[in-house]
């Protein structure tokens, strides 16, 4: 009897495509951050890109079109004690209906160990009409570790009404837990237009700063934008920095598009950076 040959990894089955890609940083002693483990499977295909000092930078491309209804994608990135490593993309994801009206999902495990720092600043997410995605985020940090984490929304493209997308962020210091929140936009999600909400902006995004330096000094609360009085009424979009229960602050904010969102977090950077 012959046997059929097994299909590819990265191929799409009808109930959508499995795949997860894995990277670990590991500290090396008086050189640079090196990566032992750099696995791209499915539409990751990992890019190592050069690095600042002893950081170690790793770029994700996208190798086909995903996520898609059905899809069940994931991210593992690891910074082990005392590594750095930066993570970024080189395009929007774009979040799509797939054929058997499945929802999507995108689950991404970052874990960092004492003394390391970890950069997750990846492009937007885009959620096109008619697709269903869901997302979560999971951070696990040792009590030295450094977080700068940045995610960004963006709900339809040019011209169109957005899909639904359903995103939870939970993050972990020395085992307790430091935020777990959960944000819910478009078909079938009540109220998510309103002005109490997002108040006819499309992009939403937010930037999670943590490190032992805000054990000594805390972020002060800072208005961005529209709600500072920057702009007001022209529709720059506007956000809050404000500290968090725990060493770290947190911004978020709301913008026409995805441009004067990345605006609008860059200042919050620059605020939490000078203290």
């Amino acid at each position: 009897m012959t046997l059929a040959p097994s299909p590819p990894k990265t191929a799409r089955a009808a109930t959508g495509l499995c795949a997860t890609a894995r990277i670990v940083a590991r500290a090396d002693k008086g050189g640079p951050t090196r990566l032992p483990v750099l696995d791209g499977d499915g539409p990751f295909a990992l890019r190592r890109i050069r690095g600042q000092g002893s950081q170690a930078r790793v770029c994700v491309v996208g190798a086909m079109s995903a996520p898609l209804g059905g899809d069940r994608l994931g991210i593992e990135a690891t910074a082990e004690a005392g590594s750095a490593l930066h993570l970024t993309a080189a395009a929007a994801t774009v979040a799509l209906p797939g054929r058997t009206g499945e929802h999507a999902r995108y689950d991404v495990w970052l874990t960092v160990g004492d003394g390391a720092r970890l950069d997750w600043l990846p492009e937007p997410l885009i959620s096109a009409a008619g697709s269903d995605l869901r997302m979560t985020t999971t951070v696990e940090l040792a009590p030295t570790a450094r977080l700068v984490l940045r995610e960004e929304q963006v709900l339809g493209r040019s011209g169109e009404e957005t899909g639904t997308l359903r995103s939870r962020l939970t993050v972990r210091r020395g085992g307790r837990t430091l935020l777990d929140q959960e944000t819910a936009y478009g078909p079938g999600v009540p109220g998510w237009d309103t002005s109490a909400v997002l108040g006819g902006h499309r992009a939403v995004g937010q930037l999670l700063l943590v490190g032992p330096e805000f054990e000594e000094h805390s972020a002060e609360v800072r208005l961005l934008g529209g709600a500072a009085g920057e702009g007001a009424g022209d529709g720059a979009g506007q956000g809050v920095l404000a500290p968090l229960a725990g060493p770290g602050a947190l911004a978020t904010a709301v913008a026409p598009d995805a441009l004067r969102l990345r605006r609008l977090l860059d200042e919050a950077a620059l605020s939490a950076a000078a203290g």
